[in-house]
């Protein structure tokens, strides 16, 4: 039963794939899992709906587009700081599976060369699985994130190797020499891929990317064009079309247009995705299941706890914390479509039998369905297993003596700001002009070293890291600011230093008002709002006196608006106080303040922050005024700031010389450096008592200020 038009086909194909969807989400089902499904239902083993070969290229195309937005988040400086650990680790494990892989074999009896294949198919991991879920959780960008992606690509090189090495052992006689020209080639020509990547990326694609900017529409197609170009140059030289989409999509990260590029293709990536999952349940030939169910069953835990447990070993012996170890391992809890590409290369070749061919088409079924729930729910899995990895976490590694030692005898903290893009970066430069001692946490390795360099200390870290809290001097911090761009990442920041019994305050940053409202319920102490905040700044600068009075005048005078900032040596002062025409030569002709406009103001008026001062004078007049606004009050941080602020009772005994004495009779404030908030007498609660209010015997003095003021009263 199918179609003979391709038309009708795909009809069916997303009728059926709606349907399905719309199950599955109903039963709380991964999509990846009931698209897989779709293609089991319309391919050869069940209803023979669909001819691969129609939806093969939308596949591909979902695929490249996939790998391509995966490359436009990783800049070169990023894969520098990955690419040791993606190496080591996607080395170790192919090594580690495919040796146990094929000693299992052969211990269930199974022949040799049918045991080197199942080794080889048990040890590579879908690159398209793992990257589309972890796209959907929002982890692609996270530590444990680009490091799956480093050895997933490193697999990925590794597979082609093997597809040459397998081809050449089934052409028979010259075999040997073929397979080791083979894979010079690959490395030869994979040293002149990259050459040509770097020469393109630094001569090419700036200039033809700022004429194409000018349109969107052009910039998308362009994107489209260049990643299924570089995917089919690839694919030539005898690359996978995944890794050449993937080097397009690199040599376009350091560019500006790379979110703008990416989050247009996103949408289209989804919908060209159900193809390929599509096709790869349609690759699933059910009727060679057989009597292999027992073995496949042995190979499935070998892939769902082994590798998994290989991977934890090596980035615990580099370093890693038991949480990104862990996260990252469960990547390889699966095998990919390669596998079953290669195993019906087997078959075709005469290498391996059918049922064997049967036994990793059940490997993939199983493993491919119990590893997405697992990545699905890593953090509820990780929580659960956490007592039993710390195993697997190396306790003297010498990074983590830095990073410990790193803040002893720093003086107390002020903020720990998670996240250093724009928006962190600016508050920490911010802090650091009001002279308030900082610590950066990140993992973008060019944002550490900038921070490193104007001396501040910076920590290379994921903020969902449990484990990270252990490496910060939280326990002399006042606040701790989540300043990441998404809302998981700072609901699992706010969770962690709950857990953590963090005493400071917590802020998070708030893309919208809902996030804002998770994030108050969920118990931050304060909630920034970011683009709120730019709104209003916005409307203060469109409703500015500047854009009022007119800007040609028969005098060679010129506009221009000054902004306040709160440390200003102006704010506070009144206009006549301000030497500003005497000095620079300009003059005040108005002020914009909350959305109103004050023209001509009186000597007597007074600035404040955030006020928007309009002047008028000559160009080097303005740039006198400008800079003279921007000078800032000298802050001399207070070492009284260093103590611990404290609220605390103390009962005054009958026999104390303050009985009878009114609170303003006692100077508290003048003389001990406090103030008395409240009274606590008997069954009444005085709240702010005024300054006539006479003290009792058994009164509870409500008590605030810094630890050692409180601690030298005496009543």
């Amino acid at each position: 039963m199918g179609f003979e038009n391709t038309f009708y086909e795909i009809t069916a194909i997303l009728l059926l794939a709606v349907a399905l969807g719309a199950v599955g989400i109903k039963l709380r089902q991964p999509l990846i899992l009931t698209f897989i499904t779709v293609g089991v239902l319309v391919g050869p083993s069940c209803l023979k709906l669909v001819k691969i070969d129609d939806i093969k290229l939308l596949a591909e195309m979902g695929v490249a587009l996939l790998l391509f937005i995966v490359g436009l988040k990783l800049d070169i400086f990023m894969i520098r700081a990955i690419g040791p650990v993606a190496l080591i680790t996607g080395l170790g494990q192919v090594a580690f599976t495919s040796i146990f892989g094929f000693f299992i074999a052969l211990a269930l009896g199974i022949p040799i060369v049918d045991s080197i294949y199942i080794a080889v198919t048990l040890t590579f991991s879908s690159t398209i699985i793992i990257v589309k879920l972890l796209s959907d959780k929002k982890e692609i960008d996270s530590l444990h994130g680009r490091i799956i992606v480093g050895f997933l690509i490193v697999q990925d090189i590794i597979a082609i190797i093997i597809m040459i090495a397998l081809s050449a052992f089934g052409a028979g006689g010259n075999g040997k020499e073929s397979a080791i020209i083979g894979i010079v080639l690959v490395i030869g020509k994979g040293i002149l891929l990259l050459g040509a990547t770097w020469m393109i990326m630094k001569f090419v694609l700036p200039s033809i990317l700022k004429q194409l900017a000018r349109s969107q529409e052009l910039l998308v197609l362009f994107s489209v064009t260049w990643a299924v170009l570089a995917a089919a140059a690839c694919d030539r030289l005898g690359f996978s079309k995944e890794m050449g989409a993937f080097l397009a999509g690199v040599s376009l990260a350091s560019t500006p247009y790379r979110d703008s590029i990416g989050s247009r293709l996103v949408s289209l990536r989804d919908f060209l995705l159900l193809f390929f999952f599509i096709e790869l349940g349609s690759y699933l030939d059910l009727s060679l299941i057989g009597n292999e169910i027992t073995n496949s069953a042995i190979f499935s835990l070998f892939v769902l706890v082994g590798n998994p447990l290989i991977v934890m070993v090596i980035m615990g012996v580099m370093g890693y914390r038991k949480r990104t170890g862990f996260l990252a391992g469960l990547a390889v809890a699966q095998i990919s479509e390669f596998s079953l590409i290669l195993a019906s290369l087997g078959v075709s070749l005469g290498h391996i039998s059918r049922n064997t061919m049967g036994l990793i088409t059940i490997v993939g079924l199983v493993t491919i369905g119990l590893s997405s729930y697992m990545i699905l729910y890593s953090t509820e899995l990780y929580n659960f297993l956490a007592p039993l990895l710390s195993v697997f976490e190396k306790k003297t590694v010498p990074s983590r003596k830095l990073d410990t030692q790193r803040f002893e005898g720093t003086p107390l903290i002020d903020v720990i700001i998670f996240g250093l893009g724009n928006y962190g970066a600016n508050i920490a430069r911010k802090l650091l002009e009001r002279k308030k001692h900082i610590v950066g946490v990140d993992f973008d390795p060019q944002a550490l070293e900038y921070w490193r360099k104007q001396g501040v200390p910076v920590l290379y870290g994921d903020a969902e890291d449990p484990e990270i809290l252990e490496r910060l001097p939280v326990t002399r911090t006042r606040w701790v600011l989540g300043a990441m761009p998404d809302r998981q990442s700072n609901l699992s920041l706010l969770s962690v230093l709950k857990r953590y019994g963090f005493q400071g305050k917590i802020a998070l940053g708030a893309r919208n008002q809902q996030d804002a409202d998770e994030f108050e319920k969920a118990g931050a102490d304060l909630v920034l709002r970011p683009f709120v905040d730019a709104a209003e700044q916005a409307a203060d600068s469109l409703t500015a006196a500047t854009h009022t009075i007119p800007d040609k005048t028969r005098w060679h005078l010129k506009l221009k608006e000054v902004r306040l900032e709160a440390d200003s040596l102006c704010c506070g002062k009144t206009i006549g106080e301000i030497p500003l025409r005497s000095e620079t030569g300009a003059s005040i002709l108005a002020v914009s303040r909350g959305g109103k406009n004050y023209f001509d103001p009186e000597p007597a008026f007074r600035l404040f922050p955030g006020d928007r001062v309009a002047l008028l004078g000559e160009e080097k007049s303005l740039e006198l005024a400008s800079e003279y606004f921007k000078r800032r009050e000298p802050v001399e941080r207070d070492e009284r700031e260093e103590e611990e602020f404290t609220i605390t009772a103390i009962e005054v005994p009958p026999d104390s010389s303050w009985v009878g004495q009114t609170l303003g009779g006692l100077n508290f404030r003048s003389d001990y450096g406090v103030t008395v908030i409240g009274i606590q007498r008997e069954d009444q609660q005085i709240n702010a008592p005024s300054a006539k209010e006479m003290i009792m015997a058994g009164d509870r003095l409500i008590i605030a200020g810094n630890k050692s003021s409180v601690e030298r009263l005496s009543p």
